[in-house]
Parts: structure tokens; sequence; C-alpha cells
């Protein structure tokens, strides 16, 4: 699906523990553009279970509004995935996370099981979105591979902590040692029209650091941010909305070209500048970003 097609925002993304009912409650009712309500590295491995138990009851009987519901399910390694997609398809999520992404047949295995689980509730075939955790070696060298491995993609996620222990390099708020990786994610997005997703700021006491984090992601192409505490969606949520000055020059610009293009003109000066095709598709894309 075409990041222009979304039917969410998705600016913040916050990460929730499957097992407490409690958390995703109030996660469901802050400002936050998508829940993750998660099995993976948020519940320890004796709470699997009950992960799946208690994000199936949230489905079922929490009123998340207009919020994204997505799951995340453990690694495919972990023997789980299955049976994780089983006991929660039936409260409808909006879509799945897939950790850890390497191989596109691994991709392409997740996409399957959906379509059975789809098939088995009565679902509409490919209505379960789709999105991959790039946070390997590995899984930077197949970013062209796994992008293009499903219909069903609808964005990458880059996570720089497990891709920083895969590689040996060591962690810092500059986060120079993971930038090459970084880039790479937004480009095979933007190559194959997905969205892109940054990787979470560990410090929830450090908004001044996360707004500058998260200025910097938009400037190099990310749709959005992934966070771990609800006091993070604001700063993450207004770092990605565009501000108002900039929101009304893409109005202006975007109908300028079609005004443009009615009288049958070809190329046009917008405000003391030639108008080219880049120019207009970065105000368009600014349009869809406050969702216009």
């Amino acid at each position: 699906m075409a990041a222009e097609n979304r039917r969410f925002a998705r600016r913040s993304l916050l990460f929730m523990p499957g097992d407490s009912l409690r958390k995703i409650e109030k996660g469901a009712g802050w400002d936050v553009d998508t829940i993750i309500m998660d099995m993976e590295d948020g519940v320890a491995q004796n709470r699997k279970t009950e992960a799946r138990r208690t994000i199936a009851q949230a489905l079922a009987t929490l009123d998340f509004g207009a919020r994204e519901r997505i799951v995340r399910v453990n690694p495919l390694s972990s023997g789980l995935v299955r049976d994780e997609i089983a006991a929660t398809i039936g409260g409808r999520p909006d879509g799945y996370i897939m950790p850890k992404a390497e191989e596109a047949a691994d991709v392409q295995w997740v996409d399957r099981l959906l379509s059975e689980a789809e098939q088995a509730h009565g679902l509409e075939s490919g209505s379960m979105r789709l999105f991959v955790m790039i946070e390997t070696a590995l899984g930077v060298m197949n970013l062209r591979e796994l992008a293009q491995a499903t219909p069903r993609l609808d964005g990458l996620i880059f996570g720089a902590e497990d891709l920083a222990g895969d590689i040996g390099c060591v962690r810092t708020q500059a986060a120079w040692e993971v930038f090459y990786a970084r880039s790479a994610v937004v480009t095979a997005a933007a190559a194959y029209r997905l969205q892109a997703f940054d990787m979470v700021f560990p410090d929830f006491n450090d908004p001044a650091g996360l707004d500058d984090e998260s200025c910097f992601a938009r400037q190099l192409g990310f749709t959005g941010k992934t966070c771990i505490h609800p006091n993070q969606t604001p700063i993450v949520n207004r770092a990605f909305s565009p501000a108002p000055d900039e929101l009304e020059r893409a109005q202006r610009l975007v109908q300028a070209f079609a005004e443009q293009q009615a009288a049958g003109a070809g190329a046009f000066t917008f405000e003391g500048k030639m108008v080219d095709m880049p120019m207009l598709r970065a105000a368009e894309k600014i349009l869809v970003r406050a969702g216009i």
C-alpha cells in the first residue's frame, strides 16, 4: 500500500507490553496515532501466552477511538508466530509487525499465515497490514528484497538497539554509528512506496533530546517514529506534523499547479521560484502528513 493511500497518520507508534491490559488501556486514550501491542521484547518469556490472551481481550473490549491497533509478534525463530496470529486475529487488529526481518521468504511465510487466518475468520484478503522491523545487519543488506516481499507490506521500522548489538557498535545519542542503516531504511521505503519509521529514543526523561532526534529523522525522510513511553508521543507528533506556514504554502503550490495545468501551461514560477515536479511531490507529501 502506498504511503499516500494509508488510512492512518502514523506519526507516533507507541509500544505497549501485551501482557498488561491496564497499560494498553492507558495507551488507547493517549495522544498517539498507532498502538503497538507487543508480544516480543516487552514481555517476559514466561508471560508470552498471557500476552496473547490479554491482547485478544484488549482488541475485543477497549475503545481505541481512531487509533490504529497493531500487534507485534515474536521472531520466526521463536516458533510462536502461528499461535500468536491465531490467538489475536479474531479481534481484528489493523495489522502485525514482524521483528528482525532478514529474508524475503520469511516475510512471505508470515504473509501466507495472515492470508490463511483472514480466510478462516471471514476477513477481506490482504486487510491485515504488515510491517517489518529492520534491526540486523542481514536485514539491512536485504532491504531491497524485504521491501518487495508482499503487497501487504505498509512500512519498514528501523530498530537501532538490536542492530547495534548485532554489528557490535557502541550506541551514542548522536547515532552516527547507525546512520548508514538508518538512511538505507528510508531510501528503501521511498523506492518501494512504503512508510519508514524511526528508532525508539530510549531516554524518556529527555524531551529535548527526543525532539532533536525526531526533527532530524523527519529531515532524513522518516514518516513517523516509534515510542516507548506515552510522554514521548506529543513531541513526536509535533515533529512529524507540518508547521502551519509549511502546510499553507504546500496548499498554495498544489492549487497553483492545478490551475496552471487547467490553463494548459507547462513550467511556471511560484513565489519567485520555478516549479518542477520534485517540488510538487514534496508539497503533496506535506499534505499527506497533514491528513489532507
